[in-house]
């Protein structure tokens, strides 16, 4: 019996400044949609309509418009940062839609159209300071790209290290499209913070640890088990990228390739006869497929892919994904998810050496960030939670 096709929208860049996330996505979405496809189970198939905006964030909402008037998606899966996610809610409201988002952001949205699949501040950022400020210290340099991410993550931590009794030594920013990142290392140098917070994307990310690690080669003090770079957003395509200059960098995530759950043995395992033995799955990779897999799942037990429907579905019960038994609040449409913290090696690979106990369940407004067992210290959340400044609605 011939399966009647669901369009899914995909929107990610391929090309531009942060190509290699978008074909980590989109790779990952394409091993959810064969395996969907090819298991008789599904009375239906699932047939991505891919776009590539190339990076250029005005781009996306006219794609997706398009894409959606042109075709009878109701469901776009795709976009990477807050600033192509926020030119892409207007369109899904107006068509009625759903966007499935699988990337670390910065927090303070919620939206009935919007899943949020990727990690943000209480999962990522919390938990990494956890372990950052009480080996390293509590004078951060903090580093981002200049647009809300950046802006965002800096000011939250910001915010954090302050009611932690901390000082911030520097805050500076880099345009999405530039590698000249030698002003921020001879200022670095001379300030010489605690660690270095960056959320720097694509090129400039990677431009910058590979100056950082030279810095580290001529001054000693800098070395990366003295003056750690840290990192919520940096992936194993980031360190496959940098080589063996990305040594050292801690970096949160709820999602490494060496993870040793239950749940990645028999992803990888799967995976091994699509990829092979020696292909590293990322983070990207493992977080646009669980949200595929979960949106297929969903329209599945629903009969339907009609968005109230399959929302409805999504954020009544669990699903089982790669990154654990993942649960989606019906308040807030985030996906509860397990963070862990690695330190990247040489080899272009991550050592987790500190995981969460169970699933987080999101806070992205910090109105309640109660600590994970162990991973997240005590005093820095009980005194940031009540920061009043945190409650910032970010428009």
């Amino acid at each position: 019996m011939t399966r009647a096709p669901v369009p899914i929208a995909v929107l990610y860049s391929r090309s531009g400044p942060y190509a290699g996330l978008g074909r980590e996505a989109v790779d990952g979405l394409m091993t959810a949609i064969a395996e969907v496809n090819a298991d008789a189970a599904y009375p239906f198939r699932l047939s991505p309509v891919i776009c590539d905006p190339g990076g250029v964030a005005e781009t996306y909402g006219a794609m997706a418009d398009a894409t959606l008037k042109a075709t009878n998606c109701r469901h776009v899966v795709g976009t990477i940062t807050s600033w192509s996610r926020k030119e892409v809610i207007p369109v899904v409201e107006r068509h009625d839609a759903l966007l499935w988002y699988a990337f670390p952001y910065e927090g303070y949205e919620a939206n009935d159209h919007v899943l949020y699949f990727g990690a943000c501040p209480n999962q990522h950022l919390l938990p990494l300071f956890a372990h950052v400020v009480p080996r390293f210290g509590d004078r951060p340099f903090l580093i981002g790209s200049d647009y809300i991410w950046g802006w965002e993550i800096n000011r939250i931590a910001r915010e954090c290290i302050e009611a932690a009794g901390g000082a911030v030594l520097g805050e500076r920013y880099v345009p999405l499209n530039s590698v000249s990142v030698d002003p921020l290392i001879d200022e670095i140098r001379s300030r010489q913070p605690d660690f270095v917070l960056s959320n720097l994307v694509g090129p400039a990310a990677q431009a910058f640890v590979r100056a950082y690690h030279r810095l580290g080669r001529s001054d000693p003090a800098f070395a990366p088990s003295i003056r750690p770079i840290v990192s919520c957003n940096a992936t194993e395509t980031d360190i496959a990228e940098i080589g063996a200059a990305a040594e050292g960098l801690i970096v949160a995530a709820i999602y490494f390739d060496v993870l040793a759950t239950p749940e990645n043995r028999a992803f990888k395992a799967r995976l091994k006869a699509r990829h092979g033995a020696d292909r590293q799955i990322s983070g990207p990779y493992a977080s646009v497929y669980s949200a595929v897999s979960v949106l297929a799942a969903a329209i599945r037990e629903a009969g339907t892919d009609a968005p109230a429907a399959v929302r409805a579905v999504v954020t009544a019960r669990p699903f089982d994904t790669p990154l654990g038994r993942i649960a989606v609040d019906p308040k807030t449409h985030h996906a509860a998810l397990r963070p862990h913290i690695g330190r990247a090696r040489d080899n272009g690979q991550f050592e987790v050496f500190e995981s969460a106990a169970a699933m987080l369940p999101a806070d992205p407004y910090l109105l309640d960030s109660a600590p994970p067992g162990g991973l997240v210290d005590q005093r820095m959340i009980a005194r940031s939670s009540g920061h009043a400044t945190l409650l910032k609605v970010v428009k």
